[in-house]
Protein backbone atom coordinates (compact mmCIF):
# COMPACT_ATOMS: atom_id res chain seq x y z
CA UNK A 1 0.00 0.00 0.00
CA UNK A 2 1.14 3.27 -0.98
CA UNK A 3 0.10 6.60 0.71
CA UNK A 4 0.93 10.06 -0.87
CA UNK A 5 0.10 13.33 0.70
CA UNK A 6 0.22 16.37 -1.91
CA UNK A 7 -0.24 19.97 -0.88
CA UNK A 8 -2.61 22.24 -2.36
CA UNK A 9 -1.67 26.14 -2.83
CA UNK A 10 -2.12 29.65 -2.39
CA UNK A 11 -1.53 31.96 -5.14
CA UNK A 12 -0.42 35.60 -4.55
CA UNK A 13 0.56 37.22 -7.61
CA UNK A 14 0.72 36.49 -11.21
CA UNK A 15 -2.01 34.02 -11.89
CA UNK A 16 -3.61 34.14 -15.51
CA UNK A 17 0.31 34.81 -16.77
CA UNK A 18 1.11 30.76 -16.15
CA UNK A 19 -1.66 29.77 -19.01
CA UNK A 20 0.47 28.40 -22.19
CA UNK A 21 -0.80 30.45 -24.60
CA UNK A 22 0.78 33.32 -22.80
CA UNK A 23 3.68 31.79 -21.92
CA UNK A 24 4.40 31.04 -25.56
CA UNK A 25 4.38 34.98 -26.27
CA UNK A 26 5.72 36.40 -23.59
CA UNK A 27 6.81 34.33 -20.60
CA UNK A 28 5.48 34.59 -17.17
CA UNK A 29 5.67 34.23 -13.33
CA UNK A 30 4.04 33.48 -10.23
CA UNK A 31 4.40 34.36 -6.55
CA UNK A 32 2.63 31.18 -4.45
CA UNK A 33 2.62 29.13 -1.48
CA UNK A 34 1.81 25.69 -0.66
CA UNK A 35 -0.28 25.51 2.23
CA UNK A 36 -0.92 22.69 5.19
CA UNK A 37 -4.00 21.28 3.63
CA UNK A 38 -3.55 18.11 1.45
CA UNK A 39 -4.75 15.71 -0.89
CA UNK A 40 -4.16 12.32 0.27
CA UNK A 41 -3.66 9.44 -2.01
CA UNK A 42 -4.59 5.83 -1.36
CA UNK A 43 -3.03 3.08 -3.90
CA UNK A 44 -2.66 -0.83 -3.20
CA UNK A 45 -2.65 -3.73 -5.71
CA UNK A 46 -6.07 -5.10 -5.95
CA UNK A 47 -5.93 -8.93 -5.42
CA UNK A 48 -8.24 -11.06 -8.20
CA UNK A 49 -11.17 -12.01 -6.38
CA UNK A 50 -13.10 -9.37 -7.91
CA UNK A 51 -15.09 -9.17 -10.51
CA UNK A 52 -13.94 -5.85 -11.12
CA UNK A 53 -10.22 -5.17 -11.86
CA UNK A 54 -10.18 -1.74 -10.72
CA UNK A 55 -11.82 -0.19 -8.12
CA UNK A 56 -11.70 4.01 -8.01
CA UNK A 57 -13.10 5.63 -4.66
CA UNK A 58 -13.45 9.52 -4.17
CA UNK A 59 -17.45 11.23 -3.99
CA UNK A 60 -18.75 8.38 -5.88
CA UNK A 61 -17.15 4.30 -6.31
CA UNK A 62 -16.57 2.96 -9.53
CA UNK A 63 -15.75 -1.06 -9.98
CA UNK A 64 -14.43 -1.08 -13.85
CA UNK A 65 -12.53 -4.43 -15.62
CA UNK A 66 -10.72 -2.14 -17.60
CA UNK A 67 -8.86 1.84 -17.63
CA UNK A 68 -11.06 3.38 -20.13
CA UNK A 69 -13.85 2.15 -18.61
CA UNK A 70 -13.39 4.77 -15.46
CA UNK A 71 -15.33 8.33 -15.87
CA UNK A 72 -13.34 10.12 -13.65
CA UNK A 73 -10.63 11.85 -16.28
CA UNK A 74 -7.74 12.54 -14.25
CA UNK A 75 -7.62 8.70 -13.20
CA UNK A 76 -8.22 7.67 -16.26
CA UNK A 77 -5.77 9.55 -18.12
CA UNK A 78 -2.87 9.67 -15.54
CA UNK A 79 -3.44 5.08 -15.48
CA UNK A 80 -2.91 5.33 -18.81
CA UNK A 81 0.14 7.35 -19.23
CA UNK A 82 1.64 5.42 -16.46
CA UNK A 83 0.85 2.05 -18.53
CA UNK A 84 -0.93 0.68 -15.55
CA UNK A 85 -1.59 -3.44 -16.29
CA UNK A 86 -2.18 -4.66 -12.78
CA UNK A 87 -5.49 -4.37 -10.91
CA UNK A 88 -5.41 -1.33 -8.51
CA UNK A 89 -7.55 0.05 -5.62
CA UNK A 90 -7.47 3.80 -5.59
CA UNK A 91 -9.42 5.98 -2.76
CA UNK A 92 -8.93 9.76 -2.27
CA UNK A 93 -9.42 12.22 0.08
CA UNK A 94 -9.04 15.55 0.84
CA UNK A 95 -9.06 18.15 3.87
CA UNK A 96 -10.86 21.24 1.81
CA UNK A 97 -13.25 20.83 -0.83
CA UNK A 98 -12.63 20.44 -4.62
CA UNK A 99 -13.56 23.26 -7.11
CA UNK A 100 -12.37 25.86 -4.88
CA UNK A 101 -9.15 27.53 -6.33
CA UNK A 102 -6.81 25.74 -4.64
CA UNK A 103 -5.45 23.74 -6.94
CA UNK A 104 -6.70 20.54 -5.71
CA UNK A 105 -7.53 19.34 -9.04
CA UNK A 106 -3.54 19.73 -9.89
CA UNK A 107 -2.68 18.27 -6.35
CA UNK A 108 -4.73 15.22 -7.37
CA UNK A 109 -3.28 14.33 -10.79
CA UNK A 110 0.61 14.96 -9.13
CA UNK A 111 -0.43 12.70 -5.47
CA UNK A 112 -1.99 9.98 -7.88
CA UNK A 113 1.15 10.25 -10.28
CA UNK A 114 3.36 9.87 -7.52
CA UNK A 115 1.81 6.87 -6.18
CA UNK A 116 1.93 5.03 -9.12
CA UNK A 117 5.15 5.77 -9.57
CA UNK A 118 6.12 4.50 -5.96
CA UNK A 119 4.12 1.35 -6.62
CA UNK A 120 6.00 0.40 -9.28
CA UNK A 121 9.28 0.79 -7.26
CA UNK A 122 10.28 4.13 -8.95
CA UNK A 123 11.26 7.41 -7.06
CA UNK A 124 10.21 10.54 -8.65
CA UNK A 125 11.54 13.72 -8.44
CA UNK A 126 9.59 17.41 -7.94
CA UNK A 127 10.17 18.70 -11.44
CA UNK A 128 9.73 15.51 -13.28
CA UNK A 129 6.43 15.34 -11.06
CA UNK A 130 5.55 18.57 -12.13
CA UNK A 131 5.54 18.26 -15.60
CA UNK A 132 4.37 15.16 -16.07
CA UNK A 133 1.18 16.43 -14.55
CA UNK A 134 1.52 19.61 -16.71
CA UNK A 135 1.29 17.32 -19.57
CA UNK A 136 -1.17 14.32 -18.38
CA UNK A 137 -3.85 17.95 -17.35
CA UNK A 138 -3.04 20.13 -20.76
CA UNK A 139 -1.86 17.77 -23.35
CA UNK A 140 -4.08 14.61 -22.17
CA UNK A 141 -7.03 16.15 -20.74
CA UNK A 142 -7.15 19.22 -22.92
CA UNK A 143 -8.14 21.20 -19.61
CA UNK A 144 -8.35 24.68 -19.38
CA UNK A 145 -5.16 24.66 -16.73
CA UNK A 146 -2.17 26.96 -16.04
CA UNK A 147 1.29 25.53 -15.05
CA UNK A 148 1.40 26.47 -11.34
CA UNK A 149 -0.48 24.43 -9.22
CA UNK A 150 1.43 21.45 -10.01
CA UNK A 151 4.59 23.32 -9.68
CA UNK A 152 3.78 24.49 -6.20
CA UNK A 153 1.74 21.35 -5.32
CA UNK A 154 4.75 19.06 -6.18
CA UNK A 155 7.76 21.76 -4.90
CA UNK A 156 5.89 22.94 -1.63
CA UNK A 157 7.29 26.06 -0.14
CA UNK A 158 6.69 29.24 -1.54
CA UNK A 159 8.21 30.06 -4.46
CA UNK A 160 8.97 32.59 -7.35
CA UNK A 161 8.24 30.46 -10.67
CA UNK A 162 9.06 31.94 -13.71
CA UNK A 163 7.87 30.53 -16.74
CA UNK A 164 9.95 31.26 -20.18
CA UNK A 165 8.27 31.18 -23.70
CA UNK A 166 9.99 28.21 -24.56
CA UNK A 167 7.86 26.14 -22.23
CA UNK A 168 10.30 25.65 -19.20
CA UNK A 169 10.17 27.01 -15.69
CA UNK A 170 12.60 27.71 -13.21
CA UNK A 171 11.27 27.56 -9.33
CA UNK A 172 13.20 29.76 -6.89
CA UNK A 173 12.17 29.59 -2.90
CA UNK A 174 11.74 32.49 -2.01
CA UNK A 175 13.77 33.74 0.98
CA UNK A 176 13.15 35.40 4.08
CA UNK A 177 13.67 35.31 7.80
CA UNK A 178 11.21 33.60 10.16
CA UNK A 179 10.25 37.03 11.37
CA UNK A 180 9.15 38.15 8.18
CA UNK A 181 7.72 34.50 7.36
CA UNK A 182 5.52 35.35 10.51
CA UNK A 183 4.30 38.20 10.06
CA UNK A 184 2.84 37.90 6.23
CA UNK A 185 1.23 34.64 7.92
CA UNK A 186 -0.56 36.53 11.18
CA UNK A 187 -1.96 39.29 8.28
CA UNK A 188 -3.67 36.55 6.37
CA UNK A 189 -6.84 34.93 6.40
CA UNK A 190 -9.02 32.28 4.52
CA UNK A 191 -12.64 31.87 3.96
CA UNK A 192 -14.82 29.95 1.80
CA UNK A 193 -17.34 31.76 -0.07
CA UNK A 194 -19.98 28.61 -0.36
CA UNK A 195 -19.42 28.69 -4.55
CA UNK A 196 -17.83 26.07 -6.11
CA UNK A 197 -17.13 26.17 -9.81
CA UNK A 198 -15.47 24.71 -12.70
CA UNK A 199 -12.10 26.31 -12.79
CA UNK A 200 -11.67 25.25 -16.83
CA UNK A 201 -14.98 27.15 -17.70
CA UNK A 202 -14.21 30.47 -15.68
CA UNK A 203 -10.72 30.00 -17.22
CA UNK A 204 -11.40 29.12 -20.99
CA UNK A 205 -13.20 32.74 -20.76
CA UNK A 206 -9.95 34.51 -19.41
CA UNK A 207 -8.12 33.05 -22.46
CA UNK A 208 -11.12 34.42 -25.17
CA UNK A 209 -10.28 37.71 -23.52
CA UNK A 210 -6.67 37.41 -23.81
CA UNK A 211 -5.57 39.92 -26.39
CA UNK A 212 -7.67 41.89 -24.57
CA UNK A 213 -6.29 41.64 -21.93
CA UNK A 214 -2.46 42.29 -22.34
CA UNK A 215 -2.04 45.02 -20.82
CA UNK A 216 -3.70 44.23 -17.27
CA UNK A 217 -1.56 40.80 -17.63
CA UNK A 218 1.19 42.64 -18.41
CA UNK A 219 0.96 44.65 -15.31
CA UNK A 220 -0.16 41.35 -13.21
CA UNK A 221 3.23 39.79 -13.93
CA UNK A 222 5.44 43.18 -12.71
CA UNK A 223 3.44 42.58 -9.30
CA UNK A 224 5.04 39.12 -8.88
CA UNK A 225 8.60 41.46 -8.71
CA UNK A 226 6.60 43.65 -6.66
CA UNK A 227 4.57 41.76 -3.58
CA UNK A 228 7.98 39.59 -3.96
CA UNK A 229 10.36 42.71 -2.95
CA UNK A 230 7.68 43.22 -0.42
CA UNK A 231 8.04 40.47 1.34
CA UNK A 232 11.56 40.15 1.84
CA UNK A 233 12.47 43.62 1.85
CA UNK A 234 12.00 44.05 5.89
CA UNK A 235 12.08 48.02 5.52
CA UNK A 236 9.18 47.99 4.12
CA UNK A 237 5.70 47.62 5.42
CA UNK A 238 4.34 44.70 5.33
CA UNK A 239 0.40 46.30 4.84
CA UNK A 240 2.06 47.22 1.22
CA UNK A 241 1.25 43.59 0.51
CA UNK A 242 -2.05 43.47 1.22
CA UNK A 243 -2.70 47.29 -1.15
CA UNK A 244 -0.67 44.78 -3.77
CA UNK A 245 -3.52 42.31 -3.32
CA UNK A 246 -6.54 45.02 -3.47
CA UNK A 247 -4.77 46.34 -6.62
CA UNK A 248 -4.41 42.49 -8.46
CA UNK A 249 -7.89 41.73 -7.24
CA UNK A 250 -9.06 44.84 -8.96
CA UNK A 251 -6.98 43.66 -12.63
CA UNK A 252 -7.71 40.09 -12.07
CA UNK A 253 -12.03 40.61 -11.99
CA UNK A 254 -11.61 42.84 -15.11
CA UNK A 255 -10.16 39.86 -17.40
CA UNK A 256 -13.53 37.98 -17.34
CA UNK A 257 -16.97 38.48 -16.50
CA UNK A 258 -16.46 34.97 -14.94
CA UNK A 259 -13.95 35.80 -12.40
CA UNK A 260 -16.66 37.36 -10.12
CA UNK A 261 -20.56 37.51 -8.92
CA UNK A 262 -22.23 40.23 -6.93
CA UNK A 263 -22.44 37.86 -3.68
CA UNK A 264 -18.47 37.41 -4.09
CA UNK A 265 -18.35 41.45 -4.63
CA UNK A 266 -20.42 41.37 -1.50
CA UNK A 267 -18.30 39.48 0.72
CA UNK A 268 -14.99 40.94 -0.62
CA UNK A 269 -16.80 44.23 0.35
CA UNK A 270 -17.80 43.80 3.99
CA UNK A 271 -14.48 42.42 4.57
CA UNK A 272 -13.25 45.70 3.73
CA UNK A 273 -15.09 47.59 5.50
CA UNK A 274 -14.91 45.63 8.38
CA UNK A 275 -11.21 46.09 8.05
CA UNK A 276 -9.47 44.12 5.47
CA UNK A 277 -6.64 46.03 3.47
CA UNK A 278 -6.76 43.64 0.66
CA UNK A 279 -7.71 39.98 -1.07
CA UNK A 280 -8.39 38.10 -3.61
CA UNK A 281 -10.43 35.06 -4.64
CA UNK A 282 -8.01 32.35 -5.47
CA UNK A 283 -8.35 30.57 -8.13
CA UNK A 284 -9.56 31.02 -11.79
CA UNK A 285 -12.45 33.08 -9.98
CA UNK A 286 -16.47 32.89 -9.91
CA UNK A 287 -16.25 31.01 -6.44
CA UNK A 288 -14.12 28.90 -3.97
CA UNK A 289 -11.91 30.59 -1.35
CA UNK A 290 -10.96 33.81 -1.03
CA UNK A 291 -7.84 34.99 0.79
CA UNK A 292 -7.63 38.28 2.51
CA UNK A 293 -5.02 40.26 4.37
CA UNK A 294 -6.14 42.87 7.61
CA UNK A 295 -4.22 43.34 10.64
CA UNK A 296 -4.34 40.56 13.43
CA UNK A 297 -6.55 43.23 15.36
CA UNK A 298 -8.70 43.60 12.71
CA UNK A 299 -9.25 39.75 12.49
CA UNK A 300 -12.20 39.12 14.77
CA UNK A 301 -14.56 42.00 13.36
CA UNK A 302 -13.74 40.62 10.36
CA UNK A 303 -14.82 37.05 11.06
CA UNK A 304 -18.12 38.75 12.64
CA UNK A 305 -19.06 40.46 9.34
CA UNK A 306 -18.14 37.48 7.31
CA UNK A 307 -19.78 34.93 10.32
CA UNK A 308 -21.66 33.18 7.78
CA UNK A 309 -18.52 32.01 5.67
CA UNK A 310 -16.38 29.10 6.72
CA UNK A 311 -13.02 30.68 7.67
CA UNK A 312 -10.03 28.49 7.86
CA UNK A 313 -6.78 28.64 9.63
CA UNK A 314 -3.80 27.40 7.78
CA UNK A 315 0.11 27.86 7.97
CA UNK A 316 3.00 27.79 4.97
CA UNK A 317 4.05 24.02 4.06
CA UNK A 318 7.28 23.55 2.54
CA UNK A 319 7.68 19.39 2.15
CA UNK A 320 5.69 19.05 -1.17
CA UNK A 321 4.08 16.32 -2.54
CA UNK A 322 5.20 13.29 -0.40
CA UNK A 323 5.12 9.70 0.24
CA UNK A 324 4.06 9.32 3.72
CA UNK A 325 3.16 5.40 3.96
CA UNK A 326 5.57 2.91 1.78
CA UNK A 327 4.33 -0.71 2.40
CA UNK A 328 4.81 -2.31 -1.62
CA UNK A 329 3.61 -5.63 -0.51
CA UNK A 330 0.96 -5.17 1.58
CA UNK A 331 0.28 -3.93 5.17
Amino acid sequence: MIITRTPYRVSFFGGGTDYPAWIQEHGGAVLATAIDKYCYITCRRLPPFFEHKHRIVYSIIENVSNIDQIKHPAVRATMQHEGVAEGLEIHHDGDLPARSGLGSSSSFTVGLLHALQALRGAMSNKDALAKTAIHIEQELLHENVGCQDQIISAFGGMNYVRFREDGTFDVSPVIASPERKAALKSHLMLCFTGFSRFSSDVARSQLENMAASAARLKRMRAMVDEGLEIFVNRSLPIEAFGELLHEAWLAKRTLSNKVTTDEIDAIYEAAREAGAIGGKLLGAGGGGFMLLFAKPERHAAIREKLKGLIHVPFDFEDSGSRVVLYQPNGL
